[in-house]
């Protein structure tokens, strides 16, 4: 490790009590900045692996953070950053071979056009450049986006975002953004049980077809059409097969560029493929990608063709980022991609990955609320219903059951979807067989509960348990199966 063993336990100690850490956070940190669980929120002061660890010591699975791509605190990439911060960071205006040889990793990974690459800082710069190549290759402003997409939180991707736009407070939709439905066959505006041996791909696709002739109509034409490769806000959303391919060939046939945002779902996360797109047999214009990308260090990557690059350059003004692709972040990056390859965490992610998906379609078997069970690789969605006939959502059943994960089970879970009905699961990529079984054992032992406890919308207001009963850090599944047992025991006689 970089640092001698005291300074990491003093760096990951506690310097505040978590009442005091609360106090100067609601003082001084603005309202709208979220917590996960805000009513018992997590104080995390370390990470390993696919584990957080809070002030007292105690070990959460780590079921949601795609951002620690390849586990919390990796040691090779670790080293990687500290060893480059303490040579030298600047910015990209000067020579550097971290620089070239990420751009040159990142695009060997792309389809072949996708070979020039713009560096920034996160997936709302990556999508906010990404607009910008696109309406200056275009010279046009008029975009396509996706019901309950998110691209970030800059005013140009917020324009483009419904799952921001759409809440209460939130901008009106500008004239030129122009909404398409999510293509969910499941709970979406066209379901396929609605629909019984239709295309719905072509179903899901008429609506970016209509806009288009609206728009020429009006005698408009089109800059793009940016989506999220697999739908991460809008609640895990795996589209129909040929989706994209028949959007992209709309979208084109209208003189428009196709954008692929990878933020969420890139580096490997779908197992089959490095990129998710990818799993479509499409090949974007622009691909956007950030997060997995710096394994929690701040960098991100636009990947586009020569073409679209040139006409860029062309417009005179230059591009320039302070931090954008500087020696540090690239080093990081690089590092990231490296132990991708050299651990086989692509292949992990499908085989780990194949494994969750059918053991969580069983439970369909047993748990009438599991409506659909739906991903590929580590990217999982488990969607709740209160009637399967109606497939209405049971938003209350899905939040109780994230809370409980985190307060009796120490696994941290997350929920999401126009209707916050489904459990989302995007593990870091070194999450084992042995980490599905521990979330399929307390997810079980959720559900049991649920179904037993349950008496209309009513559920019980608190997932307490006695402390005795908690998991130890380190134990066996055998030895978790006896505590769920006994907390079940416990549970029966409040």
């Amino acid at each position: 490790m970089p640092f001698p063993r005291e300074q990491l336990e003093s760096a990951c100690g506690e310097k505040l009590c978590k009442s005091e850490t609360i106090k100067l956070r609601n003082k001084h940190i603005g309202q709208a900045c979220q917590l996960f669980y805000r009513s018992d929120p997590l104080k995390i002061v370390r990470g390993q692996g696919q584990y957080m660890f809070d002030e007292q010591g105690t070990c959460y699975l780590d079921c949601i953070n795609n951002v620690a791509h390849v586990g919390h605190c990796h040691p090779k990439v670790v080293r990687a950053g500290c060893l480059q911060m303490a040579t030298i960071s600047t910015n990209n205006r000067f020579l550097h071979d971290e620089l070239v040889q990420c751009a040159k990793t990142l695009t060997g990974k792309m389809p072949g056009p996708l070979s020039v690459c713009f560096f920034v800082n996160s997936g709302s710069e990556a999508n906010d450049l990404a607009l910008r190549l696109a309406r200056n290759y275009t010279k046009r402003q008029d975009m396509i986006t996706l019901d309950h997409a998110y691209h970030g939180h800059l005013t140009s991707v917020m324009e483009i975002s419904p799952y921001k736009f759409n809440q209460p407070g939130g901008d009106p939709k500008p004239n030129y953004v122009h909404v398409a439905p999510c293509p969910d066959v499941y709970g979406g505006k066209y379901r396929d049980s609605d629909y019984p041996n239709a295309d719905m791909a072509e179903i899901y696709t008429k609506p970016i077809r209509d806009i288009c002739d609206q728009l020429k109509a009006q005698g408009k034409g089109l800059a793009g059409f940016i989506a999220e490769s697999l739908q991460s806000c809008g609640g895990q959303i795996i589209p129909p097969e040929g989706y994209f391919k028949a959007a992209y060939d709309i979208v084109r046939n209208a003189g428009g560029v196709c954008i692929a945002d990878e933020v969420q779902v890139g580096f490997g996360r779908v197992g089959t493929h490095y990129w998710a797109f990818e799993t479509q047999g499409v090949v974007p214009d622009i691909v956007c990608v950030a997060k997995p990308m710096g394994n929690g260090h701040p960098v991100g990557a636009v990947v586009t063709t020569p073409e679209i690059a040139e006409a860029f350059y062309n417009t005179g003004v230059a591009y320039f980022n302070t931090y954008g692709g500087n020696p540090v972040s690239c080093a990081i990056a690089n590092a990231v991609m490296r132990v991708i390859d050299e651990e086989g965490l692509q292949e992990n992610a499908r085989v780990v990955g194949d494994y969750l998906l059918q053991q969580c379609r069983e439970f369909k078997y047993e748990f009438d609320i599991i409506g659909d069970v739906r991903g590929v690789g580590l990217f999982v969605g488990l969607e709740l219903v209160k009637n399967r006939e109606t497939r209405e959502p049971d938003t209350t059943a899905a939040h109780w059951i994230v809370n409980r994960m985190k307060q009796v089970h120490q696994i941290l879970v997350s929920s999401d979807g126009p209707n916050a009905n489904v459990i989302k699961l995007k593990p870091p990529m070194c999450f084992s067989q042995k980490n599905a079984d521990e979330f399929l054992l307390a997810f079980r032992e959720c559900l049991t509960f649920l179904e037993k406890q349950r008496d209309g919308d009513h559920l019980p207001a608190s997932n307490a348990v006695n402390s005795n009963s908690t998991t130890a850090n380190g134990e066996s599944m055998a030895s978790k199966a006896q505590i769920f047992e006994r907390q079940e025991r416990l549970i029966k006689s409040v």
